[in-house]
């Protein structure tokens, strides 16, 4: 990361708006779980959605308070944050591409709704293209980064097994079939390597510049 005085306020104040964000979207799933906090725990860790922005969270609080940690240092490598972009930039695009109106919100949960799927994505977006240092970047490093979304979609497949139940439509077993959704889960995942693909491109270009 590019060490200024807008960079380091960029990284506070967006990780306060991505916690909240976070603890909002919490508050409004324990409501609606009728304050069952196992039931809620379970459910809200099960969404890639969620699992990404604590990611983009946790990324922008150890760039803001633990930069010189081992911590911070590790999510202020390049590779680190194009990878984190990759993932919260395709949480925003399968969003607003697939699922947005499939269910209708109002209120503070339609605010979190947005927050985590349309403003993270975007404050994440513009930290890397203004703030990242992308120097170093690889494109052998886009395999690694599936690593992440592959367990996420294993770890979905092997739960719904057992529970009959998947967070998201396009890799729903049980209404799908599992040849479907393996080919839905196929594709997701190719897109995960074409978009680090672009970002890598991206950056090389830039870092000449």
């Amino acid at each position: 990361m590019k060490s200024s005085t807008s960079a380091k306020f960029y990284v506070a104040i967006a990780a306060l708006i991505i916690w909240f964000s976070i603890g909002l979207q919490f508050a409004v799933s324990l409501k609606q779980a009728g304050y069952n906090f196992p039931t809620t725990i379970e459910e809200f860790l099960s969404y890639f959605t969620v699992t990404t922005n604590i990611i983009v969270a946790l990324c922008f609080t150890a760039l803001w308070l633990f930069r010189n940690g081992a911590l911070g240092n590790f999510f202020a490598r390049p590779a680190t944050l194009t990878a984190i972009t990759v993932y919260i930039v395709v949480v925003g695009l399968i969003y607003n591409t697939m699922l947005r109106g499939l269910i209708v919100l109002n209120g503070w949960p339609r605010a979190a709704d947005e927050l985590l799927h349309v403003v993270s994505p975007i404050i994440f977006l513009v930290f890397w293209i203004f703030f990242v240092d992308k120097t170093g970047l690889k494109y052998k490093s886009a395999v690694i980064w599936l690593i992440y979304p592959l367990i996420y979609v294993i770890f979905t497949v092997i739960r719904g097994y057992f529970i009959n139940r998947y967070p998201y439509p396009f890799i729903n077993v049980v209404k799908l079939g599992y040849p479907t959704a393996i080919t839905n889960a196929v594709i997701i995942i190719f897109i995960f390597w074409l978009l680090s693909l672009f970002f890598i491109f991206i950056g090389k270009k830039t870092a000449k510049v």
